[in-house]
């Protein structure tokens, strides 16, 4: 295992940077939209990180809710359509492009309604920290434009995705790494009509079973998964063994938090409730090989806020790596 990151880079400063910081593996997306995706571009992607000393690994493919009604991607989870057809044709093609761009794999969500929050509280020394708590959601709000979907609709879609997609992924290997709904709301429990089943472990559980492939797995975040638990403190490192053993892992997202399902802050990696080094040992334990990333950071002060916390976060992992593979 090994750091690597999701974090944009605008520049060539910015890669340069991640360079200087020992992040030699990186996520990273084309910003031109999705219809003009093809295998030079890809290329050059790699290219431009190539120059500097990075491996351009994954990329993320235009799946949640953000794009539902922007692109033609964004059908794919919006029920069965000649739109759907199209996008789903045109998502086999983008695995064919990755593969011979030399990619491992492609990153996505199931999300219809993207990342729920409410009011952010606040951390240590004025810290802006993302919050959740489920009593204080709007519960006015309309039903998805999409229509309603329960969780029996969602599967049927998320069934429907995997049989097309993951065929097409085994041919040309690359691994499909699905993300958690963030935060998890619980089973069987809709908001604006809509479920959230992958934004629970147990949700997780069935995706694996529902086509069980070396190519079908996670980008799993143990934040979110964390989210998901009553007691995260005590239950993450389980939850890790279960996908871990099962060579289900694809990549890491290694951010803590304080607190449980439905209520919880997310902070600093030192700072929340999670034992993050067990953690680091509990992937090692498991034979996880790929990148270790941070997500995301509370919102700190000063110029370049952003790029200030990931700094931090990268220099955390990079400690609790070199700790876990420590021989005594």
């Amino acid at each position: 295992m090994y750091i690597g990151t999701q974090t944009h880079c605008r520049n060539e400063t910015d890669i340069e940077r991640l360079a200087q910081l020992g992040v030699l593996n990186v996520d990273q997306t084309p910003v031109e939209p999705w219809s003009e995706w093809n295998v030079d571009l890809l290329k050059s992607l790699r290219d431009r990180f190539d120059r500097y000393g990075i491996n351009l690994e994954m990329i993320h493919i235009p799946l949640g809710s953000a794009n539902a009604f922007e692109n033609e991607a964004g059908a794919i989870f919006l029920g069965a359509s000649s739109a759907r057809d199209r996008a789903m044709d045109r998502m086999c093609e983008t695995v064919r492009m990755a593969s011979l761009a030399g990619l491992r794999g492609l990153n996505y969500n199931i999300t219809l309604l993207g990342h729920l929050r409410t009011e952010s509280r606040y951390g240590r020394g004025g810290a802006r920290l993302s919050s959740f708590e489920y009593d204080k959601l709007n519960k006015s709000e309309p039903v998805f434009k999409g229509g309603p979907a329960d969780e029996d609709e969602m599967w049927e879609r998320i069934d429907h995705w995997l049989k097309c997609i993951i065929p097409v992924a085994e041919e040309y290997k690359i691994q499909m790494a699905c993300h958690p709904s963030d935060p998890g709301i619980g089973s069987n429990r809709t908001y604006r009509g809509v479920a959230r089943p992958l934004g629970m472990a147990e949700g997780f559980k069935k995706f694996i079973d529902l086509y069980d492939s070396p190519y079908n797995g996670l980008n799993f975040c143990q934040g979110c998964m964390s989210e998901s638990l009553e007691k995260p403190s005590t239950e993450i490192f389980d939850v890790i063994r279960y996908f871990g053993t099962r060579g289900k892992i694809f990549n890491v997202h290694f951010r803590n938090i304080k607190g449980h399902l439905n209520n919880f802050v997310e902070g600093f990696p030192d700072e929340g409730d999670v034992n993050m080094l067990k953690a680091m040992r509990t992937y090692k334990e498991v034979g996880y090989k790929y990148m270790i990333m941070p997500d995301h950071v509370p919102g700190i002060s000063g110029p370049e806020a952003g790029q200030v916390g990931f700094a931090y976060a990268y220099g955390y992992i990079h400690a609790a790596i070199q700790a876990a593979n420590q021989v005594d």
